[in-house]
């Protein structure tokens, strides 16, 4: 399991918004905080998304939001964490 943020430019909201909040919702399950912020004289939003996940569910979600037209997605990865049981 890896603890990942994946922070996401939204150009034009308006436009990128519905789509981008479907896709995270999609991934309930292993995102575990969001914040987002509006520039709206800017017409941009700004929202990092935490989440703790196998690598290969993190890059299925950053690959399905970067393809989102108007969407910039950066993400940082821990190492590999083995959770105290």
């Amino acid at each position: 399991m890896r603890i990942a943020v994946i922070g996401a430019v939204l150009e034009n909201p308006a436009q990128t918004q519905k789509q981008f909040n479907e896709t995270i919702s999609a991934y309930k399950g292993i995102v575990r905080g969001r914040m987002g912020v509006p520039f709206d004289k800017e017409d941009v939003g700004v929202v990092s998304v935490t989440i703790s996940a196998e690598i290969d569910e993190i890059n299925a979600l950053t690959g399905k939001l970067g393809s989102i037209p108007g969407v910039t997605v950066k993400t940082a990865v821990s190492k590999e964490i083995k959770s105290r049981e």
